[in-house]
């Protein structure tokens, strides 16, 4: 005889639970079917809001972390080099490389953790890593014994580990809470984060230098900015990069306490009972369903043989990829993440042009604070010029448009604007070099930017969804690491005094050449706008074959009704 699951309680107004609606379906698969669909016909509400804004807390922290660094760096070499005012090229590169190259170690570590122990466990941990090493880093200092280079790369690639763990997580939790038909948005919300993130970075250092004026007007360059002029520095980059722990803070708590998701819960834990409630349990804004222990035991038990979604191993995973299309689809995601960063990350190497273009160059400054308060300007108006609005256009036409469209286009129209930039480099006007450039961030975020770090969150299958993220995210950080690392460098070639960049045009080529392959890459992918993630993954099988009767016990309904299994999906595509 069956046992009759109980109800759910508990949770947070961010992620609701879904509670028992088909506790009387006995089958596992239809069970899961029906609580799928009830996840992605969901109208949006509310609870989506808050599980986009939770979820898009960590990309604005990681960004803002991100983006700091070129201002951290500025102001270290003010407080550290006196005389100087600046660091060494190599100390400056290696802090700015050390936050991608933790970043990589945290996005294959935690994709895989989440697919391994679960989404819920690992969810919350990242932030505490990234609020941790924030805090840590924003304490340090030199020593006799120990170099403040040396200090704040070992935190900065700690950071970097849980910036790269919310990449994977964030992405599936929201692609596995969304409801279909707007899925697309609200990954594009979280990810869209990030230019809040830099626009809030840009602020806070601007409203700091105001803050420290007095101080920093007593010195005429950097160079000489010692006694009270350095003491207001070294405040200022530690409120800076300590700043960066608040919104985690506010974050973490709901982190901490939302439901696995109902996808994990099915196809992976096999926890039937427990996922049903989970469902019922989000959409109320509890922490997690309570089902019958004693019930959940047996539907455990049942499932282990009953459900057809292959179970998640490593030979599972070998099989999985062995397989020429899922081959295709992981280096499409992967590629096209990586050709992007290339060319995104080494693309700033244009900023001290651009400034100079509008107004807010260091070049003339009179004094620290002109050339403190010039940089953050200048970066606040090259944000708000072209990144953010691109982040928000993507959100608003991603599910009519598609992601594959979007990206082709991003890719090509980036492919033609390196191309011009490359070519014409030197027959360019400041202004020119201005709009291009601004145009350039535009179809970066509106494009593969934001689609490339979208589509590994949908099509993959839910036991390796988050692996597979990872994979992808990690090869855009490699990407970048290349970018900065290896191609920016070239610039420098054949320096002479006057003309420190001589290779500018020829590294723009390159990028050229990286957004043309992001247009072959793009082909390897589908376009996944309005399709469950089921579909999408091709484990849904069962249900499209349609061929399983649904029996609804008289107590529920009051008769006793047959219908093919593929009738609700197909209702629940249609509300979609």
């Amino acid at each position: 005889m069956a046992t009759v699951a109980q109800k759910t309680s508990g949770g947070n107004n961010a992620y609701h639970n879904f509670h028992n609606d088909f506790i009387h379906i006995q089958d596992p698969n239809e069970r899961r079917r029906l609580a799928l669909a009830e996840v992605d016909k969901a109208p949006f509400g509310w609870y989506h809001v808050r599980a986009v804004v939770v979820a898009g807390v960590g990309f604005f922290t990681d960004s803002y972390d991100i983006f700091a660094v070129s201002l951290l760096t500025l102001m270290l070499g003010i407080v550290y080099y006196p005389g100087v005012g600046s660091m060494p090229t190599s100390s400056d590169t290696a802090i700015k490389l050390a936050t991608s190259a933790g970043t990589v170690i945290g996005q294959l570590g935690f994709g895989s953790l989440a697919d391994i122990v679960g989404r819920k466990r690992m969810y919350g941990l990242e932030l505490i890593v990234i609020i941790f090493a924030t805090l840590a880093q924003a304490l340090a200092s030199s020593s006799p014994s120990i170099d403040i280079i040396g200090v704040i790369i070992f935190w900065r690639v700690l950071m970097g580990v849980g910036i790269g763990g919310d990449y994977p997580l964030s992405s599936i939790i929201t692609s596995e809470f969304a409801t279909t038909k707007w899925r697309g948005a609200m990954m594009g919300a979280v990810f869209a984060m990030q230019g809040l993130g830099q626009l809030c970075a840009a602020f806070v250092m601007l409203f700091l230098t105001l803050g420290f004026k007095d101080s920093l007007e007593t010195s005429s360059k950097p160079a000489n900015c010692t006694g009270g002029c350095a003491t207001a520095v070294d405040k200022m980059w530690r409120v800076l990069i300590g700043f960066g722990a608040v919104p985690g803070c506010i974050a973490l708590y709901y982190r901490l306490t939302i439901p696995e998701t109902p996808r994990y819960t099915f196809d992976v834990a096999r926890d039937v009972e427990k996922a049903q409630d989970d469902v019922k349990a989000y959409i109320n804004g509890k922490a997690e369903g309570t089902p019958d222990e004693v019930a959940r035991a047996t539907a455990i038990r049942d499932a282990a043989g009953a459900m057809t979604v292959p179970k998640a191993s490593w030979a599972d995973f070998l099989r999985h990829y062995s397989q020429l299309k899922n081959a295709k689809l992981l280096a499409g995601t992967a590629l096209s993440w990586c050709f992007l960063d290339i060319a995104y990350y080494g693309v700033s190497l244009n900023n001290a042009v651009i400034l100079q273009a509008i107004g807010y160059s260091t070049a003339g400054a009179h004094n620290t604070y002109e050339i403190l308060y010039n940089t953050a300007v200048g970066n606040l108006i090259i944000v708000l010029a072209g990144a953010v609005p691109g982040y928000w256009v993507t959100v608003f036409t991603v599910d009519t448009v598609g992601r594959k469209p979007i990206q082709f286009m991003g890719f090509g129209i980036l492919t033609i604007l390196f191309v011009v930039m490359g070519f014409a480099y030197w027959h360019l006007t400041p202004n020119g070099l201005l709009a291009i450039f601004v145009l350039a961030q535009f179809f970066f975020n509106f494009g593969p930017n934001a689609t490339t770090f979208i589509v590994p969150g949908e099509c993959f299958p839910t036991r390796y969804r988050s692996t597979s993220h990872g994979i992808s995210a990690a090869s855009g950080k490699i990407g970048s690491i290349i970018g900065q690392g290896a191609i920016a460098p070239l610039r420098t070639r054949g320096a002479v005094s006057g003309n420190p960049n001589p290779w500018m045009d020829h590294v723009l080529e390159i990028y050229a050449l990286f957004m043309l392959l992001g247009i072959f890459s793009t082909t390897l992918i589908p376009e996944t706008k309005r399709k469950t993630l089921e579909e999408l993954s091709g484990d849904d099988d069962y249900a499209a074959s349609g061929n399983h009767p649904l029996v609804i016990p008289a107590e529920s309904s009051g008769s006793v009704t047959h219908e093919p299994a593929g009738s609700d999906k197909r209702v629940a595509d249609e509300s979609a």
